[in-house]
């Protein structure tokens, strides 16, 4: 892999931690679970309020079998199913596999909860409210 050369420039100062993360993202993974991110709205306690929620299709999987994890600024999921002793396949078409799906976390992101509902996992995430802070620096004067 190459490296990227968007963050050579001398205009952006300490973002080595995204060129990182950047490069961690372009590495990728396999596809598997298939999973969707949408902006919604979760009900907690009567008030509505906007979340990110990551739906992960993990048909098969249950509960006691997945685990959701913040690891550093990354959520982590992870799979593993149980092989059931004493089963004799014919054909085995669905396969018994293990997975990690990792998403990097901009700063300030919590995670709310996971659920899972009919073979889908869906992880709600709150997004800080954003903040503008504008702070004058004074000037000292180097003649005087």
């Amino acid at each position: 892999m190459t490296r990227m050369v968007q963050f050579n420039s001398p205009f952006l100062l300490g973002f080595d931690e995204m060129e990182r993360l950047l490069e961690r993202v372009a590495k990728g993974s396999d596809g598997y679970p298939p999973y969707n991110v949408e902006d919604a709205v979760a009900v907690d306690g009567g008030t509505q309020r906007r979340v990110l929620r990551i739906t992960l299709a993990v048909a098969g999987f249950a509960a006691d079998e997945l685990s959701v994890t913040v690891e550093e600024n990354q959520l982590v999921i992870r799979g593993r199913q149980r092989e059931e002793e004493g089963r004799v396949y014919l054909h085995r078409g669905i396969a018994a596999r293990q997975f990690q799906r990792a998403f990097v976390l901009a700063d300030g992101i919590e995670v709310l909860h996971a659920r899972l509902d009919n073979g889908l996992l869906a992880i709600d995430l709150a997004r800080p409210e954003p903040s503008k802070v504008v702070r004058k620096i004074t000037i000292v004067d180097g003649a005087s």
